[in-house]
């Protein structure tokens, strides 16, 4: 298993460690982070430049992807939506489940074979 791999899982073990034990800010810290390393994953296949280490970066820019889906480029948004100050999300969405689907779409998916 590749290193970056290796973390991916390591975040999304960790998230679900914080549900458990019902630390809510903490999984989605996690989630954010999973979605980072997949980012930084598909850009790097794609030949592209990484331009940020930072998962809140990477959000933001990936949300500009013409090509991303956007049922993703939502999720993207969510992952990058600020909480309240009650520490509460402001949407309905389950941050850990939704960085998963962006994951695994991120991982099958190559800006050259969805070129026209």
């Amino acid at each position: 298993m590749s290193a970056w791999n290796s973390q991916l899982q390591k975040e999304f073990e960790s998230a679900q460690r914080a549900r458990v034990n019902k630390n809510e800010g903490q999984a989605r810290v996690c989630a954010r982070r999973a979605a980072g390393i997949a980012i930084r994953e598909y850009l790097t296949r794609n030949g592209i430049n990484v331009p940020s280490a930072s998962a809140y970066d990477l959000l933001n820019l990936l949300k500009e992807d013409p090509l991303l889906p956007p049922n993703l480029k939502r999720v993207a948004d969510h992952l990058t939506t600020r909480v309240t100050e009650e520490f509460k999300l402001p949407v309905e969405a389950d941050l850990v489940a939704e960085a998963r689907t962006l994951c695994d779409w991120l991982l099958k998916n190559s800006l050259f074979e969805r070129k026209p």
